[in-house]
């Protein structure tokens, strides 16, 4: 073997065989792939192999999209016929709830150019005879599905990689990783090792086996997967569409005129990686009749020709699932170089080609070509370490596998884990909980009408403990800062700045305030969620020299939020300090006591009201609050969860990251041109950000004011001209002030122009939109700087 390579792909899956392909796609030939046993001995050779391109999220939709394509030519390219067969799909509706989803799904197919249609029973039955319509409210016809084999898939792939320079090293084990200052320096194989600054865990289930010899954990849980195969059935005709009733959580395909069927039963059963044997390579789990025959008699319900097919084979093999049902995809955080592809939830066949090149884009030229917020392994923060925390969500996103999932759906499994020191006060005062990355948090208490309003009149105490917070310090700290920030950081000490961190492309990787608290030191605040990526970020882009020091004290301060007009009145009556407006200035922080707590008071807002977050060390907290609570009781103030918040923050126009605010778009695009300072020096995606200046935008994120009487938008809706849908509703909700239904979605500029009218398509009913000069409330900002 090679004793130095540019990358090491760890796996020889369809995964790993993509990223091959497509880092030698993109000019890198010095490319060696290594795999235990031979290719596609994993998960990919018992893949039932459906390509369904559909998905939750435009990102993913797209990495289908691409998928199929690449499809569709891998055999004129390579010589090698990974038999797709583009069938087309259907997605039934078994209940009045699921056609809804059908209806929304289909309008957000326009929005990324996905061919779907909306059906009736009688069609659905043309396109698919062996089924029966009893029960069925319609389905959903997307004509450029299909399937393929997946180990053909896997093979082509292969050779491509190998026609431009790859070497693919089978039967060879991976017995460590080279690490040296927190970067991966190559693999250790019973063959000899390799050099290399870059290696890729693709290893499906043993991913985290292999990633764990760079002490890096990877949250994923294998589950056996379940599928019968039989044998040739009168009445099945060649080339027909594949088949999913979620409805009866089964799926079908035709194979050589009989069946493949499986689905996702509600109680699976998990295969723990740690057991796996050394040697299970191109090999299966024994059959489970007894767990399978709840799947079989529903897809005979739907399929009756089902009962009198002879299996030929049950197959049951493992797939990998994460805590949250998407892929992990990334650098790992605490490892350089190190990079993950694993955990694809059952459809990393249909996502193959899609995955390999977005992570062969992010290594060689830094950034995919869509936004992988949701699938960056960054995501995860410490307490995913744990394997039984990992067991417990994975077997919910199994087992919720097809369920119909709602806006604002919360997960039932590992509640209560990280609590806030005002758990037990809010829970007395009635709150209705949520979970975000682990805490508990209030969602409501009286009601998200009632809370808007009390914070619009009077005023609102909201607990923001779980913020993530991030402290930077050092004499490195201000010129990292400035270096990746688009804001100017070097303000005076007290001063707090609302910032976008960028890529070199200019899209906005993280959306956050930093505080100054000291020359050297720098205090920042992001989401609940978004603490392990922003930190990742951070760290990436430290030097090595030890000027910088990063830590995450997320834990060990409370975060209580009071807002509202009456917000001066009840803090000053619960401390001795000056809190007036001339003492404590919109965007500045100080230190004060309230009660008998230190507090840091940061004069800030994500409601649209004037107001502080109060910051104080966490043994403070319960104290806090119950004196704002006593303070703010003769002024009417009211406690107030999330689901409040996300109502005041659109009808102020606030953004939030990984919806209106992603690596895709840029500040100029998402209306946060007045945060760059093009002229403070260097920053990370400034040239960028000068060229799309100079060039002109081409789409700008739009507030749309529905008409009165439309209901809330999910997210993902279409925006209309006519029939042609000109952009997608990032999101929205109700401004209870306002009265009306609010969307935010990204508009070509030519059509973005304030007045505009439009229809937005929800549920399949379509209602009217009015492109609306923003914020809608308080558009002098009179009331945050009062």
């Amino acid at each position: 073997m090679k004793t130095h390579a540019q990358a090491v792909i760890i796996g020889g899956g369809v995964s790993g065989c993509s990223i091959a392909y497509h880092l030698t796609l993109l000019g890198w030939r010095d490319v060696v792939l290594i795999e235990k046993g031979e290719l596609t001995g994993g998960s990919t050779f018992h893949a039932a192999g459906l390509i369904g391109q559909l998905r939750s999220s435009a990102s993913l939709t797209r990495m289908m999209i691409y998928s199929t394509d690449l499809y569709g030519r891998l055999k004129d390219e390579t010589g090698l016929d990974p038999s797709f067969h583009q069938v087309g799909s259907l997605r039934l509706a078994s209940s009045p709830e699921r056609m809804d989803e059908l209806r929304r799904q289909a309008a957000f197919a326009r929005t990324v150019g996905l061919p779907a249609e909306l059906i009736g029973p009688r069609e659905a039955c043309e396109l698919f005879p062996p089924m029966v319509a009893d029960g069925m409210e319609g389905a959903l016809w997307l004509p450029t599905d299909g399937h393929i084999d997946p180990s053909g898939l896997a093979q082509a792939l292969a050779r491509g990689a190998r026609g431009r320079g790859a070497e693919i090293h089978v039967e060879t084990t991976v017995t460590g990783l080279a690490i040296e200052r927190g970067r991966v320096r190559g693999v250790v194989t019973d063959k000899g090792a390799i050099q290399s600054d870059c290696v890729i865990v693709a290893g499906g289930a043993w991913s985290p086996l292999v990633a764990r010899m760079a002490g890096v954990s990877v949250p994923i849980m294998p589950f056996a997967h379940q599928y019968v195969v039989t044998r040739p059935v009168p009445g099945v005709a060649r080339g027909l569409p594949t088949m999913r009733d979620p409805d009866k959580l089964v799926y079908f395909k035709e194979e050589l005129g009989g069946w493949v069927m499986g689905g996702y039963e509600r109680t699976p059963v998990h295969f723990d990686y740690d057991a796996i044997p050394a040697d299970f390579n191109h090999r299966l789990l024994d059959p489970d009749w007894d767990r399978f025959m709840g799947l079989l008699d529903a897809a005979i319900e739907r399929v009756p020709s089902v009962a009198q097919a002879e299996p030929v084979t049950l197959i049951n093999g493992f797939e990998a699932f994460t805590p949250d049902g998407e892929f992990i995809l990334g650098e790992a955080s605490e490892v350089r170089g190190l990079w993950l592809a694993c955990g694809f939830c059952a459809h990393g066949i249909a996502g193959g080609g899609g995955i390999g090149k977005v992570l062969a884009e992010w290594i060689v030229e830094g950034q995919p070509f869509v936004d992988l917020a949701k699938m960056d392994v960054r995501r995860f923060a410490q307490q995913y370490r744990s394997k039984a925390l990992t067991l417990a969500q994975t077997h919910e996103v199994y087992a919720t596998y097809y369920d119909i999932h709602l806006p604002m759906e919360e997960r039932a499994a590992v509640r209560e884990l990280r609590l806030s020191p005002l758990y037990g006060r809010l829970k007395e005062l009635g709150a209705t909980f949520g979970e975000k990355a682990g805490w508990e948090r209030p969602n409501f208490f009286a009601g998200v009408a009632e809370e808007h309003r009390a914070t619009r009149e009077r005023a609102g105490l909201f607990d923001f403990s779980s913020f993530s917070k991030i402290q930077v310090q050092g004499p490195g700290a201000l010129a990292l800062l400035q270096r990746l920030a688009d804001n100017e950081i070097d303000r005076p000490v007290g001063s707090v700045t609302y910032t976008q961190l960028l890529n070199p492309r200019g899209g906005i990787e993280c959306d956050l305030t930093v505080t100054r608290l000291a020359a050297d030191r720098f205090y920042l605040i992001t989401g609940t969620a978004f603490g392990p990526h922003d930190l990742a970020h951070l760290r990436r882009h430290a030097p090595e020299d030890g000027s910088v020091y990063i830590d995450d004290v997320t834990s060990s301060r409370a975060v209580i939020g009071l807002w509202g007009p009456r917000a001066r009145d009840i803090l000053q009556s619960a401390t001795e300090d000056d809190v007036s407006n001339a003492a404590a200035p919109y965007l500045s922080a100080r230190s004060i006591t309230v009660g008998r707590a230190p507090v840091l008071a940061l004069r800030v807002t994500y409601v649209g009201e004037l107001g502080w977050e109060l910051h104080t060390p966490a043994e403070y907290g319960l104290h806090l609050w119950d004196a704002l609570w006593a303070a703010g009781q003769p002024f009417g103030a009211a406690a107030c969860g999330y689901h409040c918040v996300d109502t005041l923050r659109f009808e102020k126009g606030y953004r939030y990251w990984s919806t209106e605010l992603t690596p895709e778009y840029t500040p100029y695009e998402a209306g946060l041109g007045f945060c760059v300072k093009l002229g403070k020096g260097d920053f990370v995606g400034r040239a960028a950000l000068l060229e799309q200046k100079q060039r002109g935008l081409s789409r700008k994120l739009c507030c749309l004011l529905l008409d009165e009487g439309a209901p809330v938008v999910w997210g993902r809706e279409p925006i209309l001209r006519g029939e042609a849908a000109i952009g997608r509703v990032t999101g929205g909700n109700m401004g209870h002030t306002l009265g009306r239904s609010i969307a935010y979605g990204y508009l070509p500029t030519e059509h973005a122009a304030i007045g505009a009218r439009y229809a937005v398509e929800i549920a399949g009913a379509t209602w009217g939109a009015t492109v609306a000069a923003e914020p809608l409330w308080d558009p002098r900002n009179e009331r945050i700087k009062s």
